[in-house]
């Protein structure tokens, strides 16, 4: 699968419906799907310009998020809400609340945003993503209510690597594609939250064509690390090891297509065209185990030695980790 990361800028003026034939019908459902429905609710984010994600994700980022608490907790995938300075969410009345990021977990890509003010919106249960298989029906949802909201189903679970020092091993792909899929809901058959919107990506089919399809991660993921989440702003326990490389798997193996200005990879003097060959002894022909090697050198501050052909000249390059979260600004309550 080819992968998109990126947060879709949607205009908060609402005028776009997903067409009439896609949208979930009520009565296919045991549950009250309207109900369900306002739980979800349109999230803006405003960024500083000189912000470390910035450059890579934009300073105006819109998606949606999840109530899943009474006291206004809101989850969301982290990338919108990653070093903003200020977040509005929005219900599907059109009512605004300020909101606060809380926290953004890098491994499941989780983000919190706690509501500023009251949100008098229905809780959205937490499912169990675990028990969904392919083939069973889903609505995954933005906010905005039905006419935002697609009848779906789940067309794979599987491992998923992404080219900035991500992978699941249990990623949860559904389809049709929702057009404007950050941290939309994925809501299963019995009407509670089974995963959150991350990605568009492309895979083919048996007639050779390319189909979008919405990757989400599962909220499974969530339950271990929520009280973590909530009174550290991220998951206690040592960082793992970050390099600052946007790698992508291409016929002639993993291939650096760019890296994060001044990150240790940088900073190291790994180049734009590399082609990672291993992680110290070990071969990483594909991002899943790219990204594993790393991860196994220790926690964050371990070297990494990663060996790389250049020129059709093979090198080692020793990297000096680094902690990604030191990258980025620290949540601020205004």
């Amino acid at each position: 699968m080819a992968a998109e990361y990126e947060s879709e800028c949607v205009s908060e003026d609402r005028d776009w419906e997903i067409p009439p034939e896609l949208q979930p019908d009520p009565e296919d459902y045991q549950f009250d799907l309207d109900r369900a429905l306002e739980s979800v609710v349109g999230l803006s984010a405003a960024v500083p310009p000189d912000a470390f994600t910035a450059a890579t994700l934009g300073t105006e980022r819109v998606g949606s998020g999840v109530v899943i608490r009474e006291d206004g907790l809101v989850l969301t995938i982290g990338y919108l809400i990653t070093e903003a300075e200020e977040v509005w969410l929005r219900s599907v009345s059109g009512q605004r609340t300020p909101g606060h990021a809380l926290a953004y977990d890098q491994e499941t890509g989780f983000g919190l945003v706690q509501a500023l003010g009251r949100l008098a919106l229905p809780v959205l249960p937490l499912g169990r993503s675990d028990l969904l298989r392919v083939g069973d029906a889903t609505v995954v949802a933005s906010g905005g209510g039905r006419p935002h909201a697609i009848a779906t189903k789940v067309v794979a679970r599987q491992e998923f690597a992404g080219y900035w020092e991500y992978f699941l091993d249990d990623a949860i792909f559904t389809a049709p594609a929702h057009p404007f899929w950050g941290g939309a809901a994925l809501i299963g058959g019995e009407g509670k939250l089974a995963g959150v919107g991350s990605l568009l990506v492309q895979r083919g089919d048996a007639q050779g064509r390319r189909l979008d399809i919405n990757m989400c991660v599962p909220i499974d993921h969530l339950t271990p690390i929520l009280n973590d989440l909530l009174t550290y702003g991220r998951v206690n326990k040592p960082s793992r090891p970050w390099l600052g490389v946007f790698a992508a798997e291409q016929e002639e193996g993993v291939i650096v297509v760019g890296l994060a200005k001044g990150g240790p990879a940088d900073k190291a003097g790994v180049q734009v065209g590399d082609r990672i060959v291993a992680v110290g002894e070990e071969e990483s022909s594909d991002l899943s185990t790219l990204w594993q090697n790393v991860w196994s050198a220790g926690t964050a501050g371990a070297e990494v030695r990663l060996r790389v052909m250049r020129d059709s000249i093979t090198t080692t390059v020793a990297i000096r980790s680094g902690d990604r979260a030191q990258f980025l600004r620290s949540p601020t309550l205004h």
